[in-house]
């Protein structure tokens, strides 16, 4: 099922996985990247239930574009125990011109696909999805 405005199909392992981490909470993250010889939206990585925000940031691509999705726990101030899903679009300044135009007209399709995502963000660099901005997000 390609969209006509991307021609971006979604791989269901994309669907099932998001799925796995909103109700099993199987994974800490998961990033997703295109693959343009099949034209289709694919999982690139799954992060271990373990893993930190800096495990997360660390496997971002300096110079490729990605989407993401990140299971983010966190207290309130009222020391509420919470969790919100975060879907992040990592287009870094040094991809490549044509990859973050693919990227920018297959999101909004691609983040129809995964329901559940609560706060979105945008980044071209670390700074744009610190911890600080992250926490500053979800409450």
């Amino acid at each position: 099922m390609a969209n006509s405005a991307s021609g971006m199909a979604v791989s269901d392992e994309c669907k099932l996985k998001f799925q796995e981490l909103k109700s099993k909470r199987s994974f800490r993250f998961i990033t997703f990247k295109i693959n343009e010889q099949t034209q289709q939206v694919v999982v690139d990585r799954l992060g271990q239930p373990g893993d930190s925000y800096d495990d997360f940031t660390g496997s971002m691509p300096d110079s490729e574009c990605r989407y993401a999705v990140f299971d983010f726990d966190f207290t309130t101030d009222e020391n509420c125990q919470k969790s919100k899903i975060f879907f992040i679009s990592w287009s870094p300044d040094t991809s490549k011109v044509r990859s973050k135009m693919l990227y920018a007209s297959s999101k909004d399709r691609f983040k129809r696909e995964l329901d559940g995502i609560q706060v979105e963000l945008q980044a071209t660099d670390p700074s744009e999805m610190s911890m600080d901005i992250v926490k500053a997000r979800a409450l």
